[in-house]
């Protein structure tokens, strides 16, 4: 099935509506897991409340999987997945590398995805028809880079701490091989592979509601989306994305050491 552009642009005005009047405010932050720091604020769960509802009246018979509100019906052919702000540390420290996430999944392939940035006015999406942008500069289809080779690669992660053991040894020399490695930015870093800016991410330990949005958008742009492993990344762990499939290779090789 499609989903039409104008689906995409009416959830990210929805959850812009609740995202950004809370946007550097200094509002309540809430730890949700004990003996480490993964916050959530009243933006995330009332973004995701208003996605919801959206999905709800357009879609009564898809299910929904959210980070916040959990699931309903993902047992059906159809499924969103959603992530009311990716990048909530990026949130409640003022930066604006945070995003929204919905995606969809059909029978547990993501087909349809979007990320929007709501304070620098960007929106990232893919459909039936392509991979598209919308934001400052005009409106464009997404293309990634032809980068083939890790020498001239422009590597992104969220942090190496998240490898752990052998895996931060192997991440470690997988980073002296490409010409840049930069930190943060959650969802952004993957929407500049398919942008054109950025050749590699390399996160461990994402969940669902951190990929699937972004799989279309950049498989649409030309790009290979995995698990280290080279697996589906719908389900989540650690994931790959490369500008082409020659870079990924090279990449998932020197991954796995």
């Amino acid at each position: 099935m499609d989903i039409s552009t104008d689906f995409m642009r009416r959830i990210a005005h929805a959850a812009a509506a609740e995202t950004l009047p809370r946007f550097r405010s200094q509002g309540a932050v809430v730890n949700k897991e004990a003996g480490s720091f993964d916050p959530v604020t009243e933006a995330d769960r009332e973004a995701e409340r208003a996605i919801r509802a959206l999905i709800s009246a357009e879609y009564p018979d898809h299910g929904i999987l959210g980070e916040e509100h959990g699931s309903q019906n993902i047992t059906n052919r159809h499924v969103w997945v959603i992530d009311p702000i990716d990048g909530t540390r990026a949130f409640i420290s003022g930066l604006p590398v945070w995003g929204t996430l919905v995606g969809l999944t059909a029978d547990g392939d993501a087909v349809a995805g979007m990320m929007s940035q709501p304070f620098t006015g960007e929106l990232f999406y893919a459909n039936a028809s392509g991979s598209h942008y919308e934001g400052p500069g005009g409106p464009r289809k997404l293309s990634t880079r032809k980068t083939t080779d890790l020498a001239q690669a422009t590597l992104f992660t969220t942090t190496p701490a998240l490898f752990k053991g052998e895996a931060r040894n192997r991440y470690d020399q997988f980073e002296t091989k490409v010409q840049l490695a930069r930190y943060g930015t959650d969802c952004y870093a993957f929407a500049m592979v398919a942008a054109g800016c950025v050749d590699i991410v390399a996160d461990p330990g994402l969940k669902p509601y951190d990929i699937v949005a972004l799989i279309p958008i950049i498989e649409k742009a030309g790009g290979v989306v995995t698990t280290f492993e080279g697996g589906p990344a719908e389900k989540g762990g650690d994931i790959l994305a490369a500008a082409t499939p020659e870079l990924h290779a090279a990449a998932m090789a020197a991954l796995r050491g």
